[in-house]
């Protein structure tokens, strides 16, 4: 096999003016990763996620996304992330002030928002002797008619050829510590940060299942902005570095926040990993709320382009 790489980029959160928060920091990081990714010239570039600022609020940030990864000069494959849908479900809100985590669930009309951009919401593809397979992994438990869908589409794989690899790639992590923790308590404080950023069982336990039925090599995610590599099964799991914010501190300090890309070289002898920090930050100022606001919390009157 003759060498190549691939790139792996994840909560690029490209953002407008037009909103009622804008962070230009985060477009201007994302810039500095296109160039320094277009330099490598890979074959393909993966983008894991979160690829709007609120892509969940406003599909013209979708549309917008996708008329910036157009312009690429190689082939890209996108997943959705939970700021271009909408999050995993639940059934109680958690004590996170100002926000509401039930009116936050992914629903049917944010995938038909995200598909009438991207297309199909999950895919799987061979390029030189890898399989690509892609999904999100909000609608996993969420009970809408799209999630059956998706689980007959995963069960499928077991019978596709085999290649050489394959990668995996989704916006939630399967698991954050390891693949038999627990199903966080949305309503304690103290872990409510857990819950929000994997996938709870027995859906993470079914996904994990396929992926080893399916001979997965490594599991490429995001949606945490920090920075892992765990392994389980004989597959590494890498979580993937933001181009564009870090999250708060205290979580999992055996990551790194360091904001970046993953770079992937595969020859007859492996995927190489490599992360790839950004070349520079930007410290450019914007305006508006973090978080997951409400409707009453978005002052449009704020926006710097009407």
């Amino acid at each position: 096999m003759e060498p190549w790489t691939f790139v792996h980029a994840t909560d690029i959160h490209i953002g407008s003016p037009r909103s009622f928060r804008y962070a230009p920091a985060w477009n201007a990081n994302w810039q500095t990763a296109r160039r320094q990714i277009i330099a490598m010239q890979p074959d393909l570039l993966l983008v894991g996620g979160d690829l709007a600022r609120d892509g969940n609020i406003h599909r013209w940030e979708l549309e917008s996304v996708k008329t910036e990864l157009d312009t690429l000069p190689f082939p890209y494959h996108v997943i959705p992330g939970n700021m271009d849908t909408n999050n995993k479900h639940t059934r109680i809100s958690g004590q996170e002030p100002g926000r509401d985590d039930m009116d936050l669930n992914v629903a049917m009309p944010d995938y038909d928002n995200y598909r009438a951009v991207f297309g199909r919401p999950w895919w799987t593809l061979v390029h030189k002797e890898v399989r690509f397979t892609g999904l999100g992994g909000m609608s996993l438990g969420s009970g809408l008619p799209l999630e059956g869908e998706l689980w007959a589409f995963l069960e499928s794989l077991a019978d596709l050829p085999r290649p050489r690899y394959h990668i995996w790639l989704t916006h939630y992590p399967p698991f954050t510590q390891s693949p038999d923790e627990p199903n966080w308590d949305i309503t304690d404080r103290e872990q409510y940060r857990e819950w929000y950023f994997d996938l709870d069982q027995p859906y993470r336990g079914r996904l994990l299942e396929i992926m080893r039925a399916t001979g997965a090599t490594r599991v490429l995610s995001g949606h945490t902005h920090v920075r892992k590599q765990l392994a389980a099964y004989g597959i590494h799991f890498d979580v993937g570095a933001s181009t564009a914010f870090t999250q708060a501190g205290p979580n999992w300090p055996d990551g790194d926040h360091t904001l970046g890309f993953q770079r992937y070289d595969v020859t007859d002898s492996g995927i190489a990993y490599t992360f790839v920090p950004l070349a520079e930050v930007s410290t450019a100022k914007g305006y508006g709320p973090g978080g997951h606001p409400r409707p009453d919390q978005r002052d449009y009157s704020k926006a710097w382009e009407k």
